[in-house]
Formats: C-alpha cells, structure tokens, sequence
C-alpha cells in the first residue's frame, strides 16, 4: 500500500492540473464513479464507502471486504493552438474493511486526494517555455464507523496527507541556452472527516437514507521552494530567494460539506443524488516568486446516479449490477478570472465472480472540462475503471463435530 502512494496521485493529465493542489478525486471507488460519484447516503455491507464514514457500521459482522481499483484515461484536448491527444492512468485505490463487533466496522486505504500532471508549451521573448507537473497528494486513511441504534450510524476517517507536486517552466532562448524554474510543494499532514447517516424503512421492501459528512478547514504543513538551474552551463540548481517556504498560515484547505438522499428498493434498486461544497475562496494559497500563486473560489458539485441487480438468484446476467451515472461541478481553480467547470456522465457492470461474493466492477466516463466565459482550453476525456471488491468470510468460526 505504502508503495503505490508515489503512483496513486499520478493518473491525471490535464494542463488544468497545474493551478493549486491539482485536480480533486473525491474519495469514490470504481463502483461509485459507475453512479456519478455519489455516495454520501450510500450503505452497504458489501461495499466500502470511504465518502462517508458511517456506512462502515453497515458491514456484517463475518466480512473482510478489500477494494482494489486501477483506471485508463485517453485525452482530447483543443485550444487556439490546435487539437492534442494524450493517455494517463495507474493504481486509483486500495481499500479495506472489516467488523470489530456488531455495531463497529473499521476502514483502512490509500488514496489519491488530487492529481497533478501536464506538459505544454508556450511562446516567450526570443524563445519557448515548456510547462511539465507531475506528482499530487495522496491520504492514508483509518476510519471507523458506530451503530449507537438502529437504522442511525456515525463516523469519522483520520487521514495522513503527504506528497510531493514538481511544477517546472524549461525556457529555451533562440541561442539554445535553457534555464530551469522548479517549485516544489511538499505536504505532511493529517486531516479529519466526520459522517452521519439515518435510514428511514417503508414498508418491507424500501429504504430511504440520508447523509452528511464534513470535513474542517486546516492550514497545511510542509514546505515549498523554488529553485533555478542553468541546464545548458551544466550548474548546480540554486534555491530562490525567500528560499524554503513553510506551508503553515500560508497554505491551506477549506470545510467541505457533503450531503445525499438515497432511495432503495427490495435491495436490487438504488438511486442517489449528492451534494458538495467546498468554501475554498477562504483558503489560502500564496503567491511563492511570482511561480506558484492561484485565485481560488468556492467550489460546488452536484451527482445523481442509479443501480440496478435484476435478480439476485438468477442467472449470471440477471445477477450483474447495472450502473449509470452523472455529475456537474465548478471546480476551485480559477484561470485568468475565469471559472473551470466539468462534467460528465458514466455506466457500468458489477460482474459476480463464480461460487464468490467477489465482484468485478468495469465502469466508462466520459467527461468534459474547460474554463468559462472564456474556454481557453477545452478537454475531454473517456475513461475505464477496473475495481475488483474482494468479499470473504474471514471471521466465520469452524465447527469441530
């Protein structure tokens, strides 16, 4: 797990990726993203929803569930300059989840918290700029989620925050000499969600079930810099005046707010819509030597998706999960005083494995992103999760006869 916390952060490639911490993940398994990413009023014993923290009391009490997911991106990206295309993917998510007693299920996972990668070019005096970024920040989670009574469930997930993001300018000069200009962001913190949910039975077969998670704003810590290095003198890269910068009171992340209303049907049907917000026009992010500053705003998300099992004793196609999903979201990061929104819309299948609880889950999305009212750069992008959900009885007690 600790391993692939230098892949996890590493799956995106968008020249948008390059302001502020990069592009936000959300915390959704491949089976959430089949749905829009929702989650937040999601419950399920078969399932682990790291969204909300208090779906982990929903797990039985002799299951192990491990999540595993991996995805595959392929970018079409147009601007005045012309039509790109680009391929991303990696390692998306390693989650767990077990029972520690009847009314206690407890979480542990590695996850990506945002993304970063790019590379561009752009035009400067007697020369050309390259623009390259790579890295993100990933969170190693422990979480727990309690019954007090029943249809009632709360919890919270205490995240480690590290990673390293590199965001490097090449300037080539027309007589071929080439400096480069690195600055640096590395984080190592810790922060904290907390979740509820309440499920309202009617009648046998249906179940509504609201949820609300949130997390408290916190300034950052760690450490950014800038260095410089002549490439084409062969020099030893020096670091920048103010030199090495601490994140504390100068870097930050906002409170962040979710809530879904979920409706369920006999166990075969679900529907979601969520809701995110993020007050990041409070958070702080400064302005290092004129490289790495960012106008930030409030940041909004809207999800909606449905699920579908025809038959859970039928034949192998009747006992598939069916999925689809859409969302709609104003992103944080701002461009020249201009807005970046995405949205996008998704499908997929849970493939039951034989004689197993296991299952497969192949999802597709298809998104579009750009900035508003001026779209600078539009992006669009087709994307294929693979998440395979590991269901054992691990905690089943043998009879000796």
């Amino acid at each position: 797990m600790l391993s692939a916390g230098s892949i996890t952060a590493q799956n995106e490639t968008s020249p948008y990726s390059k302001f502020g911490y990069g592009i936000l993940r959300d915390n959704a398994t491949s089976a959430q993203r089949q749905m829009g990413g929702v989650g937040y009023a999601m419950q399920s014993g078969r399932q682990v929803n790291v969204m909300n923290p208090a779906s982990y009391a929903m797990v039985d009490s002799l299951t192990f569930l491990f999540d595993m997911g991996i995805d595959a991106s392929l970018y079409w990206r147009k601007d005045v300059s012309g039509n790109d295309r680009d391929f991303g993917g990696g390692i998306d998510y390693l989650t767990m989840l077990f029972p520690v007693s009847k009314q206690i299920g407890v979480s542990i996972g590695l996850l990506p918290y945002s993304s970063v990668g790019y590379s561009f070019g752009s035009d400067i005096n007697n020369g050309i700029a390259t623009h390259q970024g790579v890295g993100g920040l990933n969170q190693l989670y422990l979480g727990a989620g309690y019954t007090p009574f029943k249809n009632f469930s709360l919890g919270f997930n205490a995240s480690y925050l590290f990673g390293t993001s590199y965001n490097d300018v090449y300037a080539t000069t027309s007589s071929a000499n080439q400096t480069l200009f690195e600055q640096v962001l590395e984080v190592k913190d810790f922060h904290l969600q907390f979740g509820l949910q309440y499920g309202i039975n009617i009648g046998r077969k249906n179940k509504v079930t609201v949820g609300v998670t949130y997390s408290p704003s916190k300034t950052l810590l760690g450490k950014t810099y800038v260095i410089k290095q002549d490439i084409s003198l062969d020099s030893k890269p020096d670091t920048i005046a103010p030199g090495v910068v601490g994140l504390k009171g100068k870097f930050s992340l906002p409170d962040t707010w979710g809530a879904g209303i979920s409706y369920e049907w006999n166990s075969r049907f679900q529907a979601e819509v969520d809701v995110t917000y993020q007050n990041w026009a409070k958070a702080k992010y400064q302005q290092i030597e004129n490289f790495s500053g960012t106008k930030l705003d409030n940041r909004w998300k809207v999800a909606g998706g449905l699920s579908y099992l025809p038959d859970p004793r039928g034949g192998y196609f009747r006992r598939t999960t069916y999925r689809v999903g859409g969302f709609y979201n104003r992103d944080y990061m701002m461009v020249e005083d201009n807005h970046v929104r995405d949205y996008g819309i998704s499908c997929g299948f849970g493939f039951p494995t034989a004689s197993s609880k296991t299952i497969v889950n192949l999802g597709f999305e298809y998104h579009n992103r750009q900035a508003t009212p001026n779209p600078l750069l539009k992006e669009q992008y087709f994307n294929i999760t693979l998440g395979v959900n590991f269901n054992g009885l691990w905690f089943l007690k043998t009879k000796l006869r």
